[in-house]
């Protein structure tokens, strides 16, 4: 029986699944694993399932024993793994797409949504008892319904997110690395450059991956092309963005409001952006549903079980 470690604690069906059919390791206590302990667990296991918090660097990988052969993200983005380093050493790296697009495009709503209608702010006037009366112009919001809705990256996610946004008869604005088929399109408006999506839109939401090209793309020369006033959202990584530069733009309002729920540092986030009434957060919920969490262990299983059977796995990125 091959040599499993997981090194978060999972939802009970993943780990149960993986006990039928693996010696497992697993990381009861649910600490982040240091490079150090890491590497440990490279010499007792065949193959590690890790999170995005586990940060697999060139440094690490290079220490890594020759017997661990696979790596099985449960994410989609790997970030966080050095893959050319992996792909030195021989070692398979895997991820999971598709199953959480739904979970994190409900997140992005919710944001755009909570960011747009002062959410928090509300929720604080009630909790603290300064909520004593009604007036026609108390806590006016953004209204969301009919919006140009502009998202950065149209893969799964954020084809989810414009979806789930028609709902509320918005315009569809997008870019991305290349422009999609008429039908997975399905009206949306294609910008071949980042400044002139944030140059028509009245709410953006970024939804691309987390690249050496893309780190803090949000920053103050970008800000200056979108409009004033307009609704910001990350649901994708915190090291997209530029915090110091989003910041500035929160309270001068050129941007109105923002919705975030990944930051450059993870956990804890910022604490500047606890100091913002006009800033909507979450810690990292993306994906955070009970169904999508099985799910993600039940896909990157799905990858173990075809490397050890000699078949191809079917997310490989490396």
């Amino acid at each position: 029986m091959f040599q499993l470690s997981i090194t978060r604690n999972l939802v009970d069906p993943v780990i149960q699944r993986a006990q039928k059919s693996y010696d497992l390791w697993l990381n009861r206590d649910d600490h982040i694993m240091s490079g150090e302990e890491l590497i440990a667990r490279s010499f007792q296991s065949d193959a590690l399932m890790i999170c995005h918090s586990e940060i697999l660097s060139a440094e690490v990988v290079a220490q890594f024993s020759d017997r661990l052969k696979i790596v099985a993200n449960y994410s989609v983005g790997v970030d966080h793994c050095d893959l050319d380093a992996l792909k030195a050493r021989g070692i398979v790296v895997t991820n999971t797409p598709d199953v959480l697009s739904d979970a994190t495009a409900e997140i992005a709503l919710l944001l755009l949504l909570g960011a747009s209608r002062r959410a928090f702010e509300g929720d604080q006037m009630l909790r603290l008892g300064t909520w004593t009366h009604w007036a026609p112009v108390e806590m006016n919001g953004i209204q969301v319904t009919g919006k140009k809705l502009g998202i950065v990256g149209m893969g799964r996610v954020g084809q989810v997110v414009a979806q789930r946004a028609r709902g509320f008869d918005m315009e569809i604005h997008y870019s991305n690395r290349s422009r999609l088929p008429a039908e997975l399109e399905k009206g949306a408006i294609y910008h071949e450059s980042v400044e002139s999506l944030f140059n028509t839109v009245d709410m953006i939401s970024l939804n691309c991956p987390a690249t050496p090209e893309s780190e803090n793309m949000i920053n103050a020369e970008s800000i200056g092309w979108m409009r004033d006033g307009v609704v910001f959202v990350n649901t994708a990584r915190g090291k997209l963005v530029d915090e110091g530069a989003l910041i500035k733009a929160l309270q001068s309002g050129k941007i109105a409001a923002a919705g975030l729920d990944v930051f450059q540092t993870e956990p804890g986030g910022n604490p500047a952006f606890a100091t913002l009434p006009n800033v909507f957060m979450l810690p990292h919920l993306g994906s955070s549903t009970r169904e999508t969490r099985k799910a993600m262990g039940d896909r990157a299983l799905d990858n173990l079980d075809a490397f050890f059977a000699g078949e191809a796995p079917r997310d490989r990125l490396v």
